[in-house]
């Protein structure tokens, strides 16, 4: 008996000791409850209740480490605090799949780790306060230690429902909790419906957040159900209110003549628009005349949105939360209503139309002689398809054919809308290698299209590039975006504008780029900005059509930089511009709407605007577009899935467009489907993730697969509920032989 109880006593012994193991941890709570305050050796030992010798002995020892690696200052012999200028920082948390997260501090080169034991409830996208306690050359870790700004409250997620309680299951993959519901707080909905639940209150002891249901959705998987889920996860708008669209119709949307005096009258100038041919909306065109010197002039005229939508009005409060019109696979989500995007600011042919232009005088070198901006008002006499238009550019004939035609009828332009198509192509063309030639770089735009049955099935994957009609388009639409730009940016004294910005890449992502790609043969050269532009371009120019091709094509897109709007002007890498802002799509861009206003106010006389209050403008727009393009890519993301559906077992070549250390991503080239291989359930060895090479290397045969290597899949498994598609790796493209 008593053999048994000395056992039980030196297993209880044992227990009592298991803190030591966090012992650093448990000091440095001490000093995080009170940051401010310093402790004597004496004060922590008794807070920590430490009684033997040689636990107090171990205290001394690393209080005196703590000290030398500054995460802590000695204000004399005997007091310490703790150093929260070296140790303490502010950062947002970015959530990994696994339940892990980084937090992304601006002023250091590095995320910092956390590990999910240490989030104490923060989840993706919070403003949070971080400790470093661990700071190594490749990875610091740290731990949260509050929470500043929850990122959302609300999620998406299927209900699963008990008698007295249930869980949402939440949809977004970084969300590495179910959120625990009451019987009271599921407001009518039903087991297995997905919902919208909204985050109450989170003890500090839960392993989940309570919530409540806010919204019903609908039953996972019917497709209504996931595109108004995917609206809803970025908290955005799919339905104008009552009060918006009563205001909006009530605008008055006649041309006056009061109103036309006010403006530059361009209605016998030749005008039209080239557009996609599914388009509805129709926010610019194109005008071109001969001048008498040989010169050309051409108008860039923009649908003038901010006539109707005036300030301080519902309708601008509106359009301002949106900020950007939503375009899922489906469905275009509008910034405005109909009344003004489809009708009053649509420039339609043959109507007379408010507009906002920029008109240039070009000679035939392309060289701007002369510009004019200002409100005109004009009549569109043709409307095109790039199609069509690139029918007109690619045969010089001016009949469009039936095939090509969005009337599916056979029909002539006339000669002065040719040769006008041609005159723009040529100028545009000039334009266009111009801006090469001064380091604009070029990624070849490949844009996943579907083709939709009545009940919105995909009964097949298309993809559009970019054609000479396009880009006529496009550079033309640059230049009236960067003249604004300089017209207002170079004036003196300074006056506050909306930009859009593009900085350098990160110099260390260029140095990693350039030892990947040394690899294969080629380099880049850093001398300066220009030089890194033309390397880059001539970089991805070498490349087309080898084997490395989309290993470099993916890595030199993760070297660039976001663009963002401002009032700070840094100019646009991208494009190599100097001054560069967004004039040319106010029915869907907010960003082009305050142009517009500052533009005219600036023609006016008017004073300069306030710096701070567009600032914030600017910051708002920016992030509703990065929720636009995220609701965008996650509806691709779903129709690829259903589409995929019907190819389970099937076999596919891909390429290996992502490598993570527990599985390799491979997008299949004849759909752009993505899916993951998990590194597991590779077969014949044990594979570890190689982050140097990106790449998972055999630990036993050696066997590599790096990112951009062609691989042949077999389709597992696709889920629409998750979003996911599991492949299995059947081998290297050059090792097997699919039939």
């Amino acid at each position: 008996m008593s053999k048994n109880k000395k056992s039980k006593t030196k297993k209880n012994k044992g227990k009592r000791r298991q803190p030591n193991i966090n012992f650093k941890k448990r000091v440095l709570e001490v000093f995080q409850k009170n940051k401010d305050k310093t402790y004597t050796f004496k004060q922590i030992a008794e807070i920590l209740e430490l009684k033997d010798t040689k636990t107090r002995n171990r205290l001394i020892r690393l209080l005196g480490q703590m000290t030398a690696k500054n995460e802590l200052i000695q204000k004399d012999e005997y007091h310490f605090k703790f150093n929260t200028a070296d140790s303490i920082f502010t950062g947002k948390v970015d959530m990994t799949t696994r339940g892990d997260a980084y937090v992304v501090v601006e002023e250091l080169d590095d995320d910092i780790f956390v590990e999910n034991k240490n989030l104490n409830h923060a989840l993706d996208g919070d403003q949070v306060e971080i400790f470093v306690f661990k700071k190594r050359e490749k990875k610091s870790e740290g731990e949260v230690t509050s929470i500043i700004e929850r990122f959302k409250d609300e999620y998406i997620g299927v209900l699963q429902k008990q008698e007295k309680f249930g869980f949402v299951v939440v949809q977004n993959p970084k969300m590495y909790t179910d959120i625990f519901v009451s019987k009271d707080d599921f407001n009518g909905a039903d087991d297995g419906l997905m919902v919208k639940v909204r985050l109450t209150k989170w003890s500090k002891n839960s392993d989940s957040p309570n919530g409540e249901i806010v919204e019903v959705l609908g039953v996972p998987g019917e497709h209504n159900t996931e595109m108004h889920a995917i609206l809803a996860e970025y908290n955005l708008p799919e339905h104008f209110s009552a009060e918006v669209e009563e205001y909006a119709n009530q605008i008055d949307t006649k041309i006056s003549e009061k109103e036309i005096k006010k403006r530059r009258d361009m209605r016998d100038v030749l005008t039209f628009t080239i557009d996609p041919a599914s388009a509805k909306d129709f926010d610019d065109a194109l005008s071109f005349q001969k001048l008498e010197n040989g010169n050309f002039e051409v108008g860039v005229h923009i649908a003038d949105v901010s006539h109707y939508l005036q300030p301080d009005t519902i309708l601008d409060e509106e359009a301002y939360n949106r900020a950007t019109s939503i375009y899922l696979v489906d469905r275009v989500v509008p910034m405005l209503p109909e009344i003004l995007s489809n009708n009053a600011c649509s420039l339609r042919p043959n109507e007379e139309k408010y507009t906002f232009s920029a008109v240039f005088e070009l000679d035939k070198n392309a060289k701007v002689v002369n510009e004019w901006f200002g409100r005109t008002v004009t009549e569109s006499n043709a409307r095109f398809a790039y199609e069509e238009a690139q029918h007109l550019i690619t045969t010089k004939d001016k009949t469009i054919p039936a095939d090509v035609s969005l009337t599916k009828k056979a029909y002539p332009v006339s000669d002065d809308i040719l040769e006008a198509t041609l005159e723009l192509d040529r100028l545009a063309k000039i334009m266009r290698n111009e801006r090469m030639q001064k380091g604009a770089l070029s990624f070849d735009k490949v844009e996943v299209n579907f083709n939709l049955d009545e009940d919105n099935n995909p009964l097949g994957v298309y993809f559009k590039t970019s054609e000479d009609a396009n880009k006529l388009i496009e550079e033309f639409m640059l230049l009236a975006n960067r003249k604004v730009a300089e017209f207002i940016g170079k004036q003196k004294p300074e006056k506050t504008f909306v930009y859009r910005c593009h900085d350098e890449p990160n110099e260390e992502k260029l140095e990693t780029l350039n030892t990947v790609v040394s690899k294969f043969g080629y380099s880049l050269n850093f001398k300066n900005q220009k030089q890194v532009s033309k390397s880059l371009n001539k970089l991805l120019e070498d490349v087309k059509g080898k084997k490395e091709q989309n290993l470099v094509d993916t890595l030199t897109i993760r070297t660039m930089s976001k663009a963002y709007y401002s009032t700070e002007n840094i100019g646009h890498y991208g494009l190599s511009f100097d001054y560069y802002s967004h004039f040319t799509s106010p029915i869907r861009r907010y960003p082009d709407v305050m142009t517009h206003r500052l533009l005219q106010h600036y023609l006016d006389g008017q004073k300069s605007a306030s710096a701070t209050d567009y600032e914030v403008k600017c910051k708002h727009s920016s992030e509703m577009e990065n929720l636009a393009t995220n609701a965008e890519r996650d509806s691709i993301k779903y129709m690829q899935v259903k589409f995929i559906q019907n190819h389970e077992d099937s076999e596919f070549l891909g390429v290996i467009s992502g490598v993570t250390d527990f599985g390799i991503f491979v997008e299949i080239i004849e759909n752009k489907c993505e899916g993951m291989v998990r590194l597991r359930d590779i077969p014949g060895d044990h594979y570890l993730f190689n982050e140097e090479h990106y790449a998972v290397i055999g630990k036993r045969t050696k066997t590599m697969y790096q990112l951009g290597d062609e691989v042949y899949v077999r389709v597992k498994k696709a889920d629409l509920i998750k979003r996911n598609i599991d492949f299995e790796l059947l081998g290297a493209a050059d090792e097997i032989q699919i039939d």
